[in-house]
């Protein structure tokens, strides 16, 4: 990268910190709103009884302050709750996501800004300097320090009984651990020798990485620091096997659901009960708005635990604030039906996924026909060319849908129409050759034989709450039939289906297609290389990789090697013109080679949203990457502008 460009790179980093700068009278703003009532509801009475320092003192010194009316939305009002729907209790870890409090994260322009740090200075793409809000706290007053990532770094990623195989790829640059210092209690460093383009699109994910952890309570839990008998105590009265088990079980920064684990997020765990989790909001949390008044405006989210398929029915009856994960295109009629009469409104956005449903063969099964045969990129293209996608178009996604490969959108900069097209015409005529010129000759009744002479039988393993993927399996049912392979569809519970997948036992999984379909260059292409073990078309390449070459296998198909040269070429430069050529290759190799077969993308994901409940974009693009789902419309930012439901009452 020119010097130029890394100049124009490390001012846009520090945007954040010079616009807070200029404000004027910025000194005066916190005081001011604390004197005009500015406490929550929800804390007032706790600062009035001395239980909690007032506003002024439990935020940083430098505060985030957030200029809603610059960005087309309105300063709001504290209070009130707001409901919504979860699966099962382990899917609390997507406030993660919806919360989105990261280091640096993406606006809803794509561009990285600084967010928990106040500051990030970047040297050469190898150096990066973190410069910390004095005075920040965790969510139970402790401060904040460099402290909390030394941690991190000692004594959990390079910690064996921790981190079995060390650090995460992303804090890893050519292989090599940067040099990490502690400058002062608010800066530290990680400085590589190679540049590590991995490093701020890491921080910025919809799955915090957390290179910090809160030191002061864990160590109490840590071998280095702990009381040999107290902690030997602790790990029996937890009937785990060892001080480490015990530690990775406390330490579950992601799971949003342990009321003791200090958080930086918006609302930390209030209640977890068997059918209601409640999070209230962090009295410390760093940002405001130009009011002074602190974010954010809702004092708690309450998640309910409901059946997905009951979650459409009890939006229509009422009884949810905001939801959109678990609602499909599906349930939009029904969606509609109910808004006049229970007083919400349905945001139709768009998905930002590669296709909304995928088939990946598995390349790396343990069954050696099966292995092999998913291995042959005629079978691939065969069974692309037998899909019908006009009509899970109109069927599924009432004819909106854009048809073709699993690929990125004509959104990203990265898009061309072949990547879209190419093998994903509907040529059955074709696929039936293909088939034909592998020697899958047809048995009685049409179906086709394995080369073991088994039937041409495809179980295709698919998440058993997806009600739209198993509505399109069923089609493609139909199509594959019509060339001589029959399918049987195997739903499963998630968890299930990715171990079943992970161990090689899975021939064919039914999942979503690219997380990420509007990239820019300066995203990892993480998901087209053999890298993750979640990535349903090679899992054991990817724990090769994962593991460090501990566990799976090491990816031994030449045309997916290029895919890893290509990944690792993009890792070895900070050039966003070499990065995009780098992610043309693989985008061309996938159209061509098909190791995910794509069916149509564009859906809407529809977004319910109570009236009243305002500051949410009418449009949007919603997806996993890099939106990290309602994550970057900043659900801190949504307010009651009724005054009935910020005091707890309905309108």
């Amino acid at each position: 990268m020119t010097d130029a460009r890394l100049a124009l790179s490390r001012r846009r980093l520090l945007q954040a910190g010079a616009a807070l700068a200029a404000l004027p009278g910025l000194a005066a703003i916190i005081p001011a709103a604390a004197q005009a009532g500015g406490e929550s509801p929800l804390l007032a009475p706790r600062v009035a009884a001395g239980q909690l320092p007032p506003l002024k003192d439990r935020l940083p010194l430098d505060p985030l302050v957030v200029d809603l009316p610059a960005a087309g939305r309105r300063n709001g009002v504290q209070g009130g709750d707001m409901v919504t729907l979860i699966a099962r209790a382990r899917d609390i870890r997507y406030l993660s996501a919806n919360a989105y409090t990261r280091l640096v994260g993406y606006n809803e322009k794509l561009e990285l800004k600084p967010d928990i740090l106040a500051a990030i200075d970047v040297e050469d793409g190898r150096v990066f300097t973190l410069r910390l809000r004095r005075g920040h706290r965790w969510s139970d007053g402790r401060p904040f320090t460099a402290e909390d990532f030394r941690y991190y770094w000692e004594d959990v990623a390079n910690n064996e009984a921790l981190s079995p195989v060390g650090p995460p790829l992303f804090l890893l640059a050519g292989g090599e651990k940067p040099v990490f210092t502690v400058i002062d209690d608010h800066t530290v460093r990680y400085e590589w020798r190679r540049p590590n383009p991995l490093f701020l699109p890491a921080l910025a994910a919809p799955q915090d990485p957390y290179i910090y952890r809160p030191a002061h309570f864990l160590r109490k839990f840590h071998a280095r620091y702990a009381d040999a008998a107290q902690l030997q105590q602790r790990v029996t009265k937890a009937r785990v096997k060892s001080w480490a088990s015990l530690h990775n079980r406390v330490d579950a920064m992601l799971e949003n659901a342990t009321p003791e684990l200090p958080t930086l997020y918006p609302w930390r765990p209030a209640e977890a009960g068997p059918t209601r989790m409640v999070f209230e909001r962090n009295p410390y949390f760093h940002r405001i708005d130009t009011q002074g008044v602190q974010l954010p405006y809702v004092d708690r989210v309450i998640a309910d635990i409901a059946s997905a398929s009951l979650f459409a029915a009890k939006t229509n009856a009422g009884e949810v604030d905001l939801l959109a994960r678990g609602l499909t295109m599906a349930d939009i009629p029904v969606l509609k039906q109910g808004q006049k009469r229970h007083n919400y409104t349905t945001l139709l956005w768009r998905m930002a996924r590669g296709s909304e449903l995928a088939l990946y063969p598995n390349l790396t099964c343990t069954d050696p026909v099966w292995r092999r045969l998913n291995r042959d990129v005629r079978w691939r293209r065969a069974l692309s060319l037998a899909i019908d996608r006009r009509t899970i178009n109109n069927a599924l996604l009432f004819g909106l849908g854009k048809e073709g490969n699993n690929t990125v959108m004509e959104d990203s900069a990265l898009f061309r129409p072949e990547y879209r097209t190419l093998w994903a015409a509907w040529r059955p005529d074709e696929a039936a050759r293909l088939l034909d010129d592998i020697g899958l000759a047809a048995g009685p009744g049409g179906l086709r034989q394995l080369p073991d002479g088994r039937p041409l039988e495809v179980v295709v393993e698919v998440d058993g709450d997806t009600g739209l993927a198993v509505d399109t399996l069923e089609l493609v049912a139909e199509f594959w039939r019509e060339v001589g392979v029959k399918l049987f569809i195997k739903p499963q519970d998630r968890a299930i289906l990715r171990n079943r997948a992970y161990e090689g036992r899975a021939v064919m999984v039914a999942s979503a297609g690219l997380d990420n379909a509007i990239p820019t260059a300066s995203m990892a292409p993480f998901e087209l290389a053999p890298v993750r073990q979640d990535n349903f078309s090679w899992p054991k390449w990817g724990q090769y990789v994962e593991t460090k070459g501990k566990s799976g296998e090491p990816c031994d198909d030449p045309v997916a090697r290029r895919l890893l040269r290509a990944m690792q070429e993009w890792t070895e430069t900070t050039d966003e013109t070499v990065q995009a050529r780098c992610w043309h290759e693989m985008l061309a190799l996938h159209a061509d080679n098909l190791w995910s077969i794509g069916t149509v993308a564009g859906a809407l994901q529809p977004v319910a949203m109570r009236d009243g409940l305002v500051n949410f974009p009418k449009t949007a693009l919603y997806s996993w990457a890099p939106t990290a789902l309602l994550g970057i419309y900043r659900m801190d930012e949504l307010f009651w502008d009724d005054a009935r439901r910020r005091s707890g009452g309905a309108p």
